[in-house]
């Protein structure tokens, strides 16, 4: 095997797959990439058996072959070669050279044959998304995720299928981000729920550039698989039910609170430096044509915040996390967000002032 390409094309899809390899590994082989060179295509695949990522690109002085290769080290190398090298990778035996200029690096490799590959996805549905809108899903819902909970099935992503729209939903049961997209062309028969891991979902999220370009999902029981003309990444799914978020969307909170979206974010920064450090408690009061944010911790110290908003609400007050609802505000994009509210126990809906698409949930703290 051997293959010649210049530096920064090399390391685009090595920097897409060697974050899917785990540094800590119970087979050596999964600390190595497998690459692949067949017909002038370059192939780099890595896996951590629950997520797995092929990249390719296309490469000169190709001879057919396979093997794999440390994938660390390898990434480590051609990224520290200086800027328009012409890296040459080649094979004999058991080792591997890369060589570039002045520098020569010898690798050992082990067979390809041992490389582990996700099954084959039997896909039961196919749809066809725009990667920016994918990406905007993504980005505006993953943070409400779960880490580690014992309800595994909130340790991921729902991609929630409906006739011709993506919904993509996350909770950690004390907030819920919810967004959604219209797509012509989904089949209006599709629908379906799964859960996407959290690497999967972080992966996948590294992965996608946006832009225009059409991506194709496949579905099968156990897999997710995302076709991009240069990269091929399929994840495991979580098997669980998750809970119907619908139910958690605040019904009859009436109380509505339009305010300026950077202005209110920048309000909470300033007041959660003084809030109590373990519970990161706010207190927000609403009266007429104004917003009170307050905030207080062990040590007697008190911040307080007064912010202009569009609202005829009066005697309302409120606990939230304020880490919540900075997270929400961040991931919403207009200029104006409105929060509606019902009464003190009840949760907040935040939202952007045009537009219904994007909604979070952020569950009241007693203060």
């Amino acid at each position: 095997m051997r293959f010649s390409l210049q530096r920064e094309v090399f390391l685009k899809p090595l920097a897409q797959v060697v974050n899917v390899v785990e540094r800590r590994q119970t087979l050596p082989v999964l600390a190595n990439l497998l690459v692949q060179v067949n017909d002038g295509q370059l192939s780099l695949t890595g896996t951590d058996l629950e997520v797995e990522m092929i990249s390719r690109v296309a490469v000169d002085d190709a001879q057919d072959g396979e093997t794999t290769i440390p994938a660390r080290k390898l990434f480590e190398i051609v990224r520290a070669l200086p800027d328009g090298s012409k890296i040459t990778v080649s094979q004999s035996s058991e080792k591997i050279t890369v060589q570039a200029g002045r520098s020569r690096f010898t690798l050992a490799s082990l067979p390809a044959g041992d490389f582990p590959s996700i099954d084959e996805v039997e896909a039961t549905e196919r749809v066809h998304v725009p990667e920016a809108a994918l990406k905007e899903l993504i980005e505006r819902t993953a943070f409400a995720m779960a880490q580690q909970d014992v309800r595994y099935y909130l340790n991921g992503l729902l991609f929630d299928l409906r006739e011709n729209a993506l919904r993509c939903v996350a909770t950690d049961g004390h907030r819920l981000a919810l967004c959604e997209s219209g797509f012509e062309g989904m089949g209006a028969q599709t629908k379906r729920q799964i859960i996407v891991p959290r690497k999967g979902v972080q992966e996948l999220q590294r992965l996608l550039e946006g832009g225009d370009r059409i991506l194709e999902l496949e579905m099968g029981r156990g897999h997710l698989r995302v076709k991009r003309d240069d990269v091929t990444f399929t994840s495991k799914l979580i098997d669980g039910r998750f809970p119907d978020y619908e139910a958690v969307i605040p019904i009859g909170a009436d109380r509505e609170v339009k305010i300026e979206r950077e202005l209110l974010r920048a309000s909470l920064q300033r007041a959660a430096i003084l809030s109590n450090e373990k519970y990161r408690g706010v207190r927000i009061e609403v009266s007429p044509g104004q917003l009170k944010i307050s905030a207080h911790n062990p040590e007697q110290e008190e911040a307080q915040e007064e912010v202009e908003a569009d609202t005829r609400v009066d005697d309302l007050a409120v606990g939230f996390n304020v880490n919540y609802l900075l997270d929400a505000l961040s991931s919403l994009k207009d200029e104006h967000v409105v929060l509606a509210l019902r009464d003190a126990n009840s949760s907040a809906l935040v939202r952007e002032a045009g537009s219904e698409r994007c909604r979070h949930v952020v569950m009241p703290l007693r203060l």
